[in-house]
């Protein structure tokens, strides 16, 4: 029977192992309840204090003293005593420790520390975040979300794009109802222009005019010609389109004075004209002067234009969608008030720390330090930010550009036409001649 039993023995281990591995690969939220949970909880709960003793997070009691007669008595040595932490809480993909903090603790020495945590506890990363005065929650993701994201789902909307995923696991959602304008920095091979397509690609069934700026020749955005209403490949030209909106946007505002509403969206359907998106692909291209005076006149021009859009397009349906690989201060004051308009954020992997501080450093500094360590491998990864306000790691869904393409050709004959554009740059063109 001692032989029997043990290759009985061997043969349930095997099967419990390939079950295992099986169910590690196509339902990893069960194994990870099952599995990964237990054994994280435990290292989290039996590292605490030494963690917290090696990284600074434990304060010193001062020991107690004694006065006997004329004689002082001293109490025991100075003893550590680590924050108080609650027992870990499962989450679908990680777990969530709640600690109190001692008198006079910030949650910047918890931020230091976090790379400390993500090597005792044996997880992809620990993020540190402050829910209340007095308290920090440590939340541990057992493996990267973004490695494989999944295509999220969100209810479609009117000037509303499904992008791509979050590390949380939810949709990443372009509203650009409830967040009008968004600056988009990120270097080459970041995943910039791919999302910048996946933008185009949700926008373009939508009964909305798209209007591209690509000083770059139309290199980029030229490829969406079809369902672009309008599209400058030059600084001159985007001067001429830039001043067109501005006056159709006056007129909106006359639209929206005579009907005594405050926005394009409390006008009666048949009256409100069309929401109008304009995507700037290399926002530097715009401020960047050669010196001659007319470089420089084109600079100021596209920034005063610019920041009008920005200040006054949310009401009337006009939308700014600003991209470019580097954005700094450097750029002139211009950008530094154009950045301010933009309350959208998303910082791919950036070439330089100004550009990072430039987009998300007046919201969070913290995002700020998440967005430099995106490294050149993690194509798509970007920090955005929310409407609510908060911050978090996402990745864009892979656009081809072929599909991009043809899902604009396919809605070509919705493009809406804006024949004030059109008579501007065929005004250019009859200068030029």
């Amino acid at each position: 029977m001692g032989p029997m039993l043990l290759a009985f023995a061997l043969a349930v281990l095997a099967w419990m192992l390939v079950l295992g591995d099986l169910v590690r690969r196509h339902r990893p939220a069960w194994h990870w309840y099952l599995t990964g949970y237990p054994l994280t909880a435990c290292r989290v709960v039996f590292t605490w204090r030494k963690v917290a003793l090696l990284n600074d997070l434990a304060v010193s009691r001062r020991p107690p003293r004694g006065l006997l007669g004329d004689l002082m008595v001293k109490g025991d040595p100075l003893r550590p005593v680590a924050p108080r932490a609650s027992f870990p809480r499962a989450t679908r993909m990680g777990l969530t420790v709640t600690v109190r903090l001692h008198a006079g603790q910030t949650p910047a020495t918890y931020m230091a520390a976090a790379d400390a945590l993500m090597h005792a506890w044996k997880v992809h990363a620990v993020r540190v975040t402050s829910p209340e005065r007095g308290l920090v929650l440590l939340t541990a993701t057992a493996t990267d979300p973004l490695q494989r994201p999944g295509l999220a789902t969100a209810p479609t909307a009117l000037l509303s794009a499904l992008i791509g995923a979050l590390e949380s696991g939810g949709a990443w959602v372009m509203n650009l109802r409830l967040v009008p304008h968004w600056l988009i920095a990120g270097a080459t091979r970041s995943g910039k222009s791919t999302l910048l397509a996946r933008l185009i690609t949700q926008l373009a069934p939508q009964p909305v005019a798209l209007v591209g700026i690509d000083c770059k020749g139309g290199m980029e955005l030229g490829l969406f010609a079809g369902r672009l209403s309008s599209l400058a490949t030059c600084r001159r030209e985007a001067v001429a389109i830039l001043s067109a909106l501005v006056v159709d946007m006056q007129d909106r505002m006359s639209a929206c004075r005579t009907a005594g509403v405050r926005s394009i969206w409390e006008l009666p359907d048949t009256l409100r004209p069309v929401p109008v998106v304009v995507i700037v692909d290399e926002i530097a291209e715009l401020y960047l002067s050669d010196g001659t005076r007319e470089s420089k006149a084109e600079a100021d021009q596209c920034s005063t234009l610019l920041l009008r859009l920005a200040q006054l397009g949310a009401a009337l349906g006009v939308h700014l969608v600003v991209a470019g690989q580097r954005v700094g201060s450097d750029l002139g004051p211009g950008a530094t008030a154009l950045r301010a308009q933009l309350g959208g954020r998303i910082c791919h992997r950036v070439n330089d720390p100004g550009t990072a501080e430039m987009t998300l450093g007046d919201l969070n500094k913290d995002a700020v330090a998440v967005a430099q360590a995106i490294t050149a491998e993690e194509r798509g990864v970007a920090v955005c930010t929310g409407p609510d306000g908060g911050w978090s790691r996402a990745r864009s869904h892979l656009t081809p550009t072929e599909e991009a393409v043809a899902t604009a050709r396919k809605h070509a004959a919705m493009t809406p036409d804006l024949p004030a554009l059109g008579r501007a740059l065929a005004a250019l063109e009859g200068d030029d001649k």
